[in-house]
């Protein structure tokens, strides 16, 4: 069945908000982010925001580049000895 409600998914707005977090536990810069996704900074910092809708391609470029496997950047419910151990790797 085909979602033609025009809200924003809640896993999109979960994926932002990890990108973020575990990017700035990283000390990683959007533009040094971006440059290792092959991405623009623009277009990290519209990720971030949730303004875009990013494919799985992308998805997987950022999660290389933060040096995470996707399910970290779309898991729910983090504890914060979870986030600590991002941090670290």
């Amino acid at each position: 069945m085909k979602n033609t409600d025009s809200t924003i998914h809640p896993i999109r707005t979960v994926f932002a908000k990890n990108l973020r977090k575990i990017r700035r536990l990283k000390d990683i810069s959007q533009e040094a982010l971006a440059f290792d996704a092959g991405l623009s900074r623009a277009y990290v910092s519209d990720i971030e925001r949730g303004q875009r809708a990013v494919s799985i391609d992308v998805m997987g470029k950022i999660a290389d580049a933060l040096d995470v496997s996707l399910a970290a950047l779309v898991k729910t419910n983090y504890t914060a000895t979870e986030w600590a151990e991002l941090s670290l790797k």
